[in-house]
């Protein structure tokens, strides 16, 4: 009798047990039979999209101070005016957006305002942001309102008058911004529009790859021609599609670069990394064809102006080649070969490099100054790096190699001097 009363409390126990799961099946089953969205379903739809466009945005880079909780902000933002402190973007009610709604969160990304009506620093990329859909917003925000919240009050900025002065952002929006979300060009395929969408949007890599005017405003940003990163020093080379550019790129070369940081053409150092380390790797396969396709479409843009250093007379130059081209076979030959042919995707070729050979040629300095490795990567786990010379080598030496490297296997740059070496000995690597 006992074992009777037992196996029937048992079965009761268990439909009690299934009921709440059964409930939310037969709910859904009921909105997929009358045509109507889940909300389950869609929600957890949603929260995917979120976590992707984040990761799109590198917006955890930024978020995120060394060392500290994910998304909690906090990181220093160098700039020409100051330092600016990112924001904390999790969902704590006090410190972090957790009271925000996404409403507010969709006047901070496409308006440029926080939650209390304040003109937001430009240092967050809302001029790029703008362009996102409000749907994608509001997933981005449904997604930062899932994280773990973190009790982190938000550091003050760190700039020098009168930058330190909101009120005059009032005018540098009126010069420099306009909100308006992305609208398709209709002549152009959709792989194309959605190329064009993740780099102006979303990507905002104009934030790094366009110059930027004396008042910190990117200059053509569609054009993406390429610029010094303020307060990096660092050379975001152009992506557009001319001889300068990706034009002689191919498709599968780009993609493998964006994707795994390496490609038979070259590799990523510095910044751009951080951001295929911690961005680009995570998006889908058609999205990097995508964004292939959109930059090697972009017409060459003008050259922008460079301030070039006095060019050594002719005995002179010949003595520097010579001296560089005996520390390349000292320190460079064995991974990047006689002919400059390197052995890709390991070791970059060094011909035909156009961050060799670029008119800034800060890249090539540092990259020898403190070597550096690609970023390690799903396709590319375990990267070949190279080892700095800068203790080993003189500001003469690194000037001579570095000379020698723009000038050789068919490359063509000017000479750099001993006092642009110098200049970046002191340069923080972070």
């Amino acid at each position: 009798m006992r074992m009777r009363l037992r196996g029937v409390i048992g079965i009761l126990l268990a439909a009690v047990v299934a009921l709440p799961a059964a409930a939310i099946a037969w709910q859904m089953l009921r909105h997929e039979e009358a045509g109507v969205a889940n909300p389950v379903s869609d929600r957890s739809a949603q929260l995917v999209q979120g976590r992707y466009l984040a990761r799109a945005g590198n917006c955890m880079a930024c978020h995120t101070a060394r060392g500290g909780a994910e998304y909690a902000g906090g990181r220093p933002i160098a700039t020409d005016f100051g330092t600016l402190y990112t924001s904390n973007i999790t969902p704590d009610k006090t410190t972090g957006i957790g009271q925000w709604n996404a409403d507010d969160f969709w006047r901070a990304l496409h308006h440029g305002r926080g939650r209390d009506g304040r003109f937001l620093y430009p240092a967050f990329p809302y001029t790029s942001y703008t362009r996102l859909s409000r749907d994608d917003s509001d997933a981005l925000f449904a997604y930062l309102q899932s994280l773990p919240p973190v009790a982190r009050a938000n550091q003050p900025h760190a700039l020098r008058f009168p930058y330190d002065q909101r009120i005059l952002l009032a005018l540098w929006r009126t010069l420099y911004f306009s909100p308006g979300s992305y609208q398709p060009d209709t002549t152009r395929s959709a792989q194309w529009n959605r190329g064009a969408y993740l780099v102006q949007g979303a990507g905002h890599c104009s934030a790094c790859h366009s110059a930027r005017n004396g008042l910190g405003a990117n200059v053509a940003p569609l054009a993406l021609a390429g610029g010094v990163i303020p307060a990096l020093d660092w050379y975001a080379p152009a992506l557009h599609g001319g001889e300068q550019g990706l034009g002689s790129w191919r498709d599968e070369d780009l993609a493998a670069l964006l994707k795994t940081g390496v490609s038979t053409r070259g590799a990523t150092l510095g910044p751009m990394s951080e951001i295929v380390r911690r961005s680009l790797q995570y998006l889908d396969d058609a999205d990097i064809a995508a964004m292939t396709v959109y930059l090697r479409s972009l017409p060459p843009a003008s050259a922008s102006s460079v301030a070039q250093t006095a060019q050594p007379e002719p005995a002179e130059a010949e003595r520097i080649m010579k001296l560089g081209k005996r520390l390349y076979g000292d320190h460079c030959v064995d991974c990047h070969g006689g002919r400059g042919q390197g052995s890709a995707p390991d070791y970059p070729p060094l011909a035909g490099n156009h961050a060799i050979a670029s008119a800034h040629p800060v890249n090539a300095i540092r990259a020898v100054l403190n070597g550096g490795f690609p970023p390690s990567t799903t396709g590319n786990p375990y990267p070949f790096g190279m080892p700095p010379f800068g203790p080993q080598l003189s500001d003469q030496e690194v000037a001579a190699v570095v000379s020698y490297l723009r000038n050789s296997w068919g490359n063509q740059g000017s000479f750099v001097s001993a006092a642009e070496v110098n200049r970046y000995r002191s340069v923080p690597l972070d």
